[in-house]
Order: structure tokens, then sequence, then C-alpha cells
């Protein structure tokens, strides 16, 4: 996706505008000093920030106000209408703000104001914070952790061998050739210098002590904490078939993946995509923009009908059709082959690469060896604190109490990741912020994009508004007359809609 925020429209606010055009609640897009600016009126306040997002350059003039924010319709972050902060991921960065002028009936956008401060260091934080894991959580707990003033020593352990990337693109832009790797990365490396994060790569943590407050490394050395973040993120799930071993298959989770999968596609003519998760088939959609023949292999009788409800799913399948995919569904691969892959049925599908998207673990390892509570995933309370005092866990590994669902939940989607180690960053310096985000994330497929609030194992009921499969329509899953999640195409407004209302719902439990 790529927006137009670069070109300037809509008046110019230095040269004024009467106060009576901007209706209280509205939003007005036009530009100052060369910049695109997005006002705001909220009562008798008027705000004045940048108007695109700094997550994807979403168009926020497009985006919904809530209370003093306004939100990304894309990705749905967050931003403070008062000082411009990213108040919820994905965004990490800020959005500029200026001072407003009010002169008899009309208002003038004038100078940009000043960053504020950081937050005064707290006075009972932990001498060390050790954050186990390299991915979304551990990424902005760190960030969190400097941006609300936080000065003591901070540890990011990260087994892999990349600084922390951008996940989604793995799989959508970069896989398909629309990103360069140069926007992969979240951060540069000097970022970490900068903010005095110790980030060391290819750190493996094999034990940890709870009671003496210590990691232990592969190489033998220890990191001491007084308060510890696990963010150990997932594993995939791996073929248990004749043949997996075999240098034509691969998985897709980290940097390292999709650049294999890239530099085998560059000469591959036909891939094998096993399985017909998200990133499944992203990767079906990002191999076929990249001009190969694609097949995809899976159990399902319609590809994420489970997850998704039949009326998302055909829609899915509809637009993979369109761009070529051949589906093989209600079949299991009986092997991978030297060139290809064989199915229970007696069928052999051709293949230069094979890419299994099957679905990953909790990688809970480590917090089973320590001795923490565990039940399909590290157990947190409402606060993200396992059952070990100082220790927390956010990301892919944590279940926590859903006061949408009224059950305890794990969910395995970057936005949630990230939004849970910025709630555990700030619990870790005894804010007590309960964690009660509505979860979030979309799925990209070729020109559409499927974006999905809320949280839905089961439902009874669905209601359907538009025709999802015209790239048009929203659908909500409910348990008799309470909506649990509502995933919407081409109808981002509704999404931030349907957010703000099951916030609603959490807030009323």
């Amino acid at each position: 996706m790529s927006g137009d925020q670069n070109r300037l429209g809509g008046p110019d606010l230095a040269n004024g505008i009467p106060l009576a055009s901007l209706a209280d609640g509205a939003m007005l897009l036009g530009h100052a000093q060369g910049e695109a600016v997005l006002l705001a009126r909220r009562g008798d306040e008027i705000f004045a920030v940048g108007a695109t997002c700094t997550h994807y350059s979403g168009p926020l003039a497009e985006g919904l106000l809530v209370g003093d924010t306004v939100r990304c319709p894309w990705h749905h972050a967050c931003f403070s209408l008062r000082s411009g902060a990213a108040l919820r991921a994905p965004a990490l960065n800020p959005i500029p703000c200026w001072r407003v002028e009010r002169q008899g009936g009309s208002l003038y956008v004038r100078e940009k104001l000043a960053a504020p401060p950081k937050p005064r260091p707290p006075t009972s934080a932990p001498h060390s914070v050790v954050i186990v894991g390299g991915g979304a959580a551990a990424e902005t707990a760190a960030e969190t952790l400097r941006n609300e003033g936080y000065d003591g020593r901070i540890t990011m352990l990260s087994a892999t061998a990349a600084t922390p990337v951008d996940r989604p693109n793995l799989s959508k832009d970069f896989l398909a050739g629309t990103a360069q790797e140069d926007w992969v990365p979240l951060r540069p490396p000097e970022f970490y210098r900068e903010q005095r994060i110790d980030l060391r790569l290819n750190a493996r943590v094999t034990a940890l002590d709870t009671a003496g407050k210590s990691a232990t490394l592969e190489d033998g050395d220890r990191v001491a904490y007084d308060a510890l973040l696990l963010a150990t993120g997932a594993d995939p799930v791996r073929l248990s078939v004749p043949g997996a071993d075999r240098p034509i298959l691969h998985y897709l989770r980290a940097l390292a993946d999709s650049r294999a999968i890239i530099a085998k596609a560059d000469t591959a003519k036909r891939a094998v995509v096993i399985g017909a998760s998200f990133i499944g088939l992203e990767v079906a959609a990002s191999l076929r923009q990249r001009g190969l023949e694609v097949h995809v292999v899976a159990p399902d009788r319609v590809p994420m009908e489970r997850v998704m409800g039949a009326e998302i799913a055909r829609a899915v399948r509809a637009i993979h059709e369109e761009h070529g995919v051949s589906f093989h569904l209600e079949q299991q691969v009986a092997a991978i082959e030297e060139s290809g892959v064989a199915l229970k049925s007696g069928e052999k599908l051709a293949a230069d690469l094979v890419v299994a998207g099957i679905g990953v673990r909790p990688a809970v390892a480590l917090a089973e060896k320590a001795g923490l509570a565990l039940e399909r995933g590290v157990l947190v309370d409402e606060h993200l604190q396992t059952s070990a005092p100082g220790i927390y866990a956010a990301g892919d590994i944590a279940r926590w109490p859903d006061r949408l669902t009224g059950e305890k939940i794990r969910v395995e989607h970057w936005v949630v990741a990230e939004r849970q180690g910025q709630t555990a960053a700030r619990n870790i310096l005894g804010r007590g912020e309960r964690f009660d985000a509505v979860p979030f994330f979309w799925s990209q497929h070729y020109d559409m994009q499927i974006s999905y609030v809320g949280h839905a194992e089961k439902w009874d009921r669905v209601e359907v508004a538009g025709d999802p499969e015209a790239r048009d329509g929203k659908v909500t899953l409910l348990r008799g007359t309470r909506p649990l999640a509502v995933i919407t195409i081409g109808r981002d407004l509704d999404s931030l809609r349907a957010e703000v209302e099951l916030e609603k719902l959490v807030a009323n439990s």
C-alpha cells in the first residue's frame, strides 16, 4: 500500500480558515510550512498534527478521532493529538504538532512545536531489565522503557542474527519484491547504541534462575536482572513426512528465511505452498507477484474458514484464483521429493521451491524449565506478570485473561505482541497498567487487505454487511448477541469503529 500524503492538498492553514468550517469532532486535511497537516477539533480545543501515520504512511485524515487521539485507518496505530506521541503500536515514531492560534473567527497554524520532554525516571524502577527475545514484543518493550524515562540498564538477548525486523514484511512486501531490505529492520543498529540498549545477537538463553535472578546463555555467560521480560515468540511447526529434510523445503519466520526463499524464487518457475494459513497464503500471493506458478496444498475445505468464517474465506480463495493460484484442498502431503511434493491421494506436484506454512508453536521450553506456570503458553495475569514475581511475558507465548471473551487467550499476531511489549514495560516500571487492548491484525493478499479486530475461536452467529467477495464487506462473528470479532475488506473506517465498540464492551466487562 502507498499513500499520497507527500502531495500537499487542502487549504494552506498558515493563511487561516474560518473556525466555523471545522465542526466539533471533525478533521480537516490541509498543509502548512510545506508539510501535510491534520486539523482536528474537540469542543473548544483545536489540534494541528502531522497528517501521515509513521508506520506505513497511512492517511490519518481518513482515520477516526477517539477522545484526544487519532487512529490510523490502515493498521490502527494511535497518536495523541496533544503531544503527537505514538500511543499504540504498530507506529513507533510520533507525529509532529503545530501551534494553533485563534484570531477573531479564524484559525491559523503557526510554528511547529518542540517534542515534549520525556518523563522523569520512576523512583521505584528496577536497576536492570533483561529482555529475552528479539521480536515485536521485545523491541517495543525496550523502546517503551526509555520513552517512559527509565535510565537503568537494558539488555536484550536475541537468539537470531538480525536486529529486530518488521516481521509482517517478511511474507508481504519484502517477499513480493515491492519493498527493499533496508525497509525491514524496525530500527537501525545505531538506535540501540543511542538508546543505551545492550542488544546481543545470536545470544540464546538456555536457563533462568528465578531465585538468583539471572539468565544463562548458551556460551555459559550469565546476565543478572532485577526484572525480566520473556518474549521468546514462536517456532514454525515442522513437517514430519519423508523428505522433510530436503533443501527444496523452506519455512518462514526470520529474515534469513525470507532471504532464502527470495534467492530460490529468483530462479524457480513453480512453487508449492503447504498450508492455507495467513502465512501460507501471503507467501502464495508474494510468489505470484514474483511471477512463479503457485500451487497451494491444504487439508481445509475452504482456506481460512475456521478462523475467518465462510464469507471472508470465499473472498480470499476467489482473489487467489483470480491471480492464478491453483488450490489442492482437502489434501495432505505424503512426502517431499527432490523435485516436488507427493500427496496422499497419489498426485504429484512438480516444484522448484516448497514453502510450508502450517502454523507455529509457542517457544515455552525456557519458561517450562524455569518452572513458570503454563497452559498452552505462559500464563500471565492482567498485568502480563507470570507466576514468578518480577518476570513478565508478552507476545506469542503469553496467555492472558481476556475480558471480551471471558477466557484466557493467546494470540499470535504482530500488533498484539507490540502492544503487550509496551504494557509489560510500563508494568516493569510499576505503572499497574492492565492489558485490555482489543486484538487487531491485518492480512494482505495482492491489493486486498483484510482487517480483523477482536478474537473469536468459536462463534454461533454471523452478520454480513456488503459483499466481501466484491472487496467491500464487513463480517461480524458473534456468540449469542455479543460480538467477538469484526472482519472487514475495503471498510477501514468500519474496522476502526468496530474496535472502539469492542473496547467499550471490554471496559464494561
